[in-house]
């Protein structure tokens, strides 16, 4: 079996983000994937699932924080801890947000496209779950500790992934685009690019440009692109309030983790606009509306609480 990332329960991650700092899927930012990945496999165990994701408990497993693995085997109701840390509503949360870009993905593949990148993939498994058009090629790109991780739990299982996968072991802050070109990438072909949690505070603003603008240079006309985006912490005192009870709350779960310390604060990169500055056309969208769309119960009330409505989320075309 694969040896578990973390054999501590609690994890101890104390720290402010730097320009160089590192960390795996069971600290700091990388924790946030593996709870991400614990709400699909949450979601995938509902009655009428928005999504399906069978890959998302055994990743979770793996990694081996204990009110994740709980919350991904449904021994814990991940929106009842939600409701504690002040995240109301995570599992579905982030079953929209995965329905969303998978329909994203679809679209582009309708449209003819059939190179795709995913960027600080984490923990997703869309190589693997979803019914790519044959023709496709995906590449994921993550730090090598994380690639390897994902690569040997999904062996494990015996997956296939049906369409050809690619992967890069690279950290975003290092020269990624010749990393994905030595890859076999293609920029003259058209692409559809996703940054799904990675554009909200994760990386500090002239990062977010770079990323943007290497993206706006490797994309063929026809090009695609969809993130979620925004600022989780801007500073304010209420943004300040809401870190302090989120890690609290994580803290009475066993999770030591500075929620403040995870992300660059201050205001970010607004996607939609630096995409359509380069001539593409950008579609956006408010937490709402994709939870809705999903058929989920609408959001009102303390629904309306924590870090997920402040984020907006694009899908964008070269023309």
């Amino acid at each position: 079996m694969t040896q578990q990332i973390s054999r501590d329960p609690a994890y101890r991650g104390r720290m402010a983000r730097s320009a160089d700092d590192s960390w795996d899927l069971a600290t700091s930012v990388g924790a946030t994937a593996t709870m991400v990945a614990a709400a699909r496999a949450a979601a995938t165990r509902r009655p009428h699932p928005v999504i399906t994701d069978e890959f998302a408990e055994p990743l979770v497993r793996a990694v081996g924080l204990d009110v994740f693995t709980r919350a991904a085997a449904g021994e814990v109701d991940l929106d009842e801890i939600g409701n504690e840390v002040g995240f109301p509503r995570i599992v579905d949360t982030f079953a929209a947000r995965a329905l969303f870009f998978d329909r994203y993905f679809a679209e582009a593949g309708a449209a003819g496209v059939r190179q795709v990148v995913i960027v600080a993939s984490g923990l997703d498994a869309r190589p693997y779950r979803l019914p790519w058009p044959a023709g496709t090629v995906v590449y994921e790109i993550d730090q090598p500790e994380v690639i390897a991780f994902k690569a040997a739990t999904v062996a494990e299982l015996g997956a296939v992934a049906p369409t050809q996968h690619r992967t890069v072991g690279i950290d975003l802050r290092e020269d990624w685009p010749a990393a994905l070109r030595a890859a076999g990438f293609d920029a003259t072909q058209p692409t559809a690019w996703l940054a799904e949690g990675v554009l909200i505070g994760f990386l500090p603003p002239a990062a977010e440009v770079r990323l943007l603008d290497n993206v706006v240079e490797l994309s063929a006309a026809g090009s695609r692109f969809a993130a979620d985006y925004g600022t989780l912490n801007d500073n304010s005192p209420e943004s300040q309030e809401l870190s302090r009870r989120m890690t609290r709350g994580w803290q009475a779960q066993g999770l030591d983790m500075d929620i403040a310390g995870l992300t660059y604060p201050g205001e970010h990169t607004d996607v939609a606009a630096r995409l359509a500055a380069h001539g593409w056309q950008a579609s956006t969208f408010e937490h709402a509306e994709l939870i809705t769309t999903a058929g989920l119960p609408e959001v009102v009330g303390a629904d309306q609480q924590g870090p997920a409505p402040r984020l907006k989320f694009v899908k964008a075309v070269r023309a």
